[in-house]
């Protein structure tokens, strides 16, 4: 089937139709950005959701789809405005980065149309998408290489973001009062646009309870902001962590090798406790990874095979 693709600086939602699900494309640069466009019967709030900003994180694409296809516009009031698979490249190649330029999409936003594919990219859904937000949702998981818990992420310093967070539907929530530059939730904060972001277990296969707490998530959201009609179904939250959530300066490897977890997550984990060790194919131990403080595991690296400079382990607090 033919769907519309239009110009990244042409699209406008409010020009397409209410009471529809409009499927299109943004043509930015070479690469062609899927759309989903559910116009609501009456005006009202939009949500804006994206996946796939790394390739190999496929949670939040059958999420949105599948969300998506249970729709009805006649029954919304407002926009939900969806972007699949925001890396087409990295996507089609199953990777975190794009195999056009080995950037990370999550890394360079707003990005530059006159730059490179990656960075074409990141300026067509800073100024295409996410713009038109009246909140933002970011579906992320810890892909081929990474475990992370299944989990809401939310701007400690935006009481808007942290209420989301608490009514999403994940039972670990995640909160920041730093975000590093760069990423799809930094731009929007800098817009003044409330957001949070999801994490899950990875490992390049969608886990059944992942699936059900995105899909429960986008709807509690639309609850939330008034889109479609009821309240959010809300769960117990077992754990609520602070502090840093970049996963660049966590506890990185020195040298390639065979990775020996010996923590899990969500662990409670003491100053100097040994995370890990990395041997050689002969077994021969390389490094060892102890924690540099007391807190709690919120990232391991789960592909035993690194390469230096991979992040290996990231340590959260715990609030009581």
């Amino acid at each position: 089937m033919n769907h519309l693709a239009i110009a990244p600086e042409l699209f406008r939602p409010d020009g397409f139709e209410r009471g529809r699900v409009h499927r299109l494309s943004l043509m930015s640069g070479a690469q062609s950005i899927p759309v989903l466009l559910v116009r609501g019967e009456a005006a009202g709030k939009t949500l804006v959701v994206t996946a796939g900003v790394h390739g190999d994180e496929y949670e939040g694409v059958r999420a949105i789809l599948e969300t998506v296809a249970s729709l009805d516009p006649r029954a919304m009031r407002g926009d939900l405005l969806a972007v699949p698979v925001a890396h087409p490249a990295a996507f089609r190649a199953a990777r975190r980065t794009s195999p056009l330029d080995e950037l990370n999409l999550a890394r360079v936003f707003p990005g530059d149309s006159a730059g490179k594919p990656t960075e074409i990219v990141a300026a067509a859904l800073a100024g295409a998408v996410i713009v038109h937000a009246d909140f933002y949702l970011d579906l992320h998981s810890g892909g081929i290489a990474y475990a992370m818990p299944t989990m809401a992420g939310y701007d400690a310093s935006d009481g808007r973001s942290a209420a989301a967070a608490r009514i999403f539907g994940a039972e670990t929530i995640w909160g920041h009062a730093t975000i590093a530059p760069g990423r799809t939730i930094s731009f929007a904060r800098a817009r003044g646009i409330p957001w949070i972001y999801t994490e899950a277990r990875g490992a390049a296969r969608i886990d059944p309870d992942d699936l059900r707490m995105m899909k429960q998530g986008i709807l509690n959201l639309l609850c939330h902001l008034g889109t479609l009609p009821g309240e959010p179904v809300v769960r117990p939250i077992r754990y609520k962590l602070s502090g840093d959530g970049d996963t660049d300066r966590g506890i990185s490897a020195g040298h390639e090798g065979f990775l020996l977890n010996h923590v899990r997550l969500l662990e409670e984990v003491t100053e100097y406790q040994r995370l890990g060790v990395l041997v050689d194919v002969l077994g021969e131990p390389m490094e060892e990874y102890r924690a540099p403080r007391s807190g709690t595991v919120a990232l391991i690296h789960e592909f035993p095979v690194v390469k230096p400079g991979d992040s290996l382990y990231l340590i959260a607090d715990r609030e009581r």
